[in-house]
């Protein structure tokens, strides 16, 4: 496995606008944004030295959840492809792709294509998926979705170990084919698992290259994710933990924000900081806007502010003085 972090600094990431517009974190401006407001968004992000941007998946929303979910999900890939060409450093993240959705051949390819394009900056963040009229649109077994996501993993990663892979398993089975381009990085783009269930935990821990939380990250879970590792033999590997900050606005908003940690740089980077010494490695955070402009400018600012104080911390070592 080939973590794609660095163990002396922790990053900042954000999940990008417009791709995605769910009714639980989507801003008003959005409903009128385009593929130029996103392509500015992704390059600010880039130019301030964010660790990495994230997209979502969805192939066809239900239309009974329409209302809740928003039916706004640019394809994952399409969407991460584009912003390649794009930016130079951040890395391109599925925050997070339901593999069990496509055949694993066809997400292996997908994803190797984008390192490829990239220069080696992809990472596949993965999940079980939550929308079961999604899953039976796809003609996927709802019901099974932890363990397909465990054989999907398995069979990714054989496709992007060899040229010629083979997998034998209960929904996928394949031999005696080849695949290019092969991915720029060593075994493959990370595998990040998202989801902070015991089930989602121990699947980070056994298969993951990294973890992506689905709420607060707390000692009680590091402490779950350094056991998972022992019980997996991988004591000591190193491992991309990941955390979550949430809304942010650097400065006094002047608006009606809802909860967000709001306030001057070093405030941001303190709370941060927490994180990175509980041992994150990549903390996403989601700077409120109401325009492209004000967006692009509070990008601007967490890599001009936060980010150096934010890179003074190492983030806490999982082993080796971490438990």
């Amino acid at each position: 496995m080939a973590p794609v972090l660095s163990a002396d600094r922790a990053v900042l990431g954000i999940q990008l606008p417009i791709q995605a517009q769910s009714r639980n974190f989507v801003e008003p401006w959005e409903a009128e944004a385009g593929a130029v407001d996103l392509a500015r968004i992704a390059t600010a992000a880039d130019r301030a030295g964010l660790g990495y941007v994230a997209v979502c998946d969805h192939v066809a929303v239900p239309v009974a959840q329409v209302e809740a979910m928003g039916a706004e999900w640019w394809d994952t890939v399409a969407t991460l492809g584009w912003l390649a060409g794009l930016t130079e450093r951040t890395l391109l993240v599925s925050h997070v792709a339901v593999p069990a959705y496509r055949h694993p051949l066809a997400v292996a390819k997908a994803f190797a294509t984008l390192d490829v394009v990239s220069g080696g900056r992809a990472v596949l963040g993965v999940g079980a998926g939550h929308v079961e009229g999604e899953f039976a649109a796809l003609g996927v077994p709802f019901e099974e979705r932890g363990r397909l996501l465990d054989e999907a993993i398995d069979a990714v990663r054989a496709c992007f170990a060899s040229e010629t892979p083979s997998h034998r398993g209960e929904r996928w089975s394949f031999d005696g084919v080849a695949q290019r381009p092969r991915p720029v990085q060593v075994d493959g783009p990370p595998i990040w698992v998202g989801g902070s269930s015991t089930p989602a935990i121990r699947r980070a821990a056994t298969r993951g290259d990294g973890w992506l939380p689905q709420g607060p990250l707390t000692a009680d879970l590091v402490d779950a994710v350094r056991a998972a590792l022992v019980a997996a033999g991988r004591e000591g590997e190193p491992f991309d933990l990941g955390a979550l900050v949430g809304p942010v606005y650097l400065g006094e908003p002047g608006w009606d924000t809802g909860p967000v940690l709001a306030g001057p740089p070093e405030k941001v980077a303190h709370v941060i900081g927490k994180l990175v010494d509980l041992g994150a490695r990549q903390v996403q955070v989601r700077p409120r806007s109401r325009s492209v402009d004000e967006l692009v400018d509070q990008i601007e600012r967490l890599g001009s502010e936060v980010v150096p104080l934010v890179a003074e911390r190492r983030p806490r070592p999982l082993f080796d003085g971490g438990s």
